[in-house]
């Protein structure tokens, strides 16, 4: 219930609302609703089966400890062939020292210009 700036607010217990106080009143006189059947994450849900949208089915597949395993297990297994890849191309740069550690972005800006120095060598 709204009240306007100059009406007086209703007496009321300490910590109860009005809208509690009409719940309260109306449960007295009904009888008591039959339990709503809730999921495992929470959710109401009635006895009837709705089809998920797939995005739900996605996001309650990806919910589950296996799938964030696998796929924390094939995040590394792309990261190392990553690496893999970046020291390979590393191993194929001229570099003053040979063995001086390089960054990512390093190989790469290192990689461009190589390439660009062979075609002009290629090029003459």
């Amino acid at each position: 219930m709204m009240l306007s700036p100059d009406q007086p607010e209703p007496d009321l217990q300490w910590g109860q609302t009005d809208s509690e106080a009409l719940l309260d009143s109306l449960k007295a006189g009904c009888a008591p609703l039959p339990a709503i059947p809730v999921d495992v994450q929470g959710e109401a849900h009635s006895g009837v089966a709705t089809p998920l949208s797939r995005q739900e089915r996605r996001r309650r597949r990806r919910a589950t400890a296996r799938y964030r395993s696998a796929h924390a297990t094939r995040e590394r297994v792309r990261v190392v062939a990553f690496n893999v890849a970046f020291t390979e191309l590393r191993k194929l740069l001229p570099t003053l020292p040979p063995d001086k550690r390089l960054s990512k972005i390093e190989i790469l800006q290192l990689a461009i210009c190589y390439i660009s120095y062979l075609n002009h060598v290629l090029d003459v």
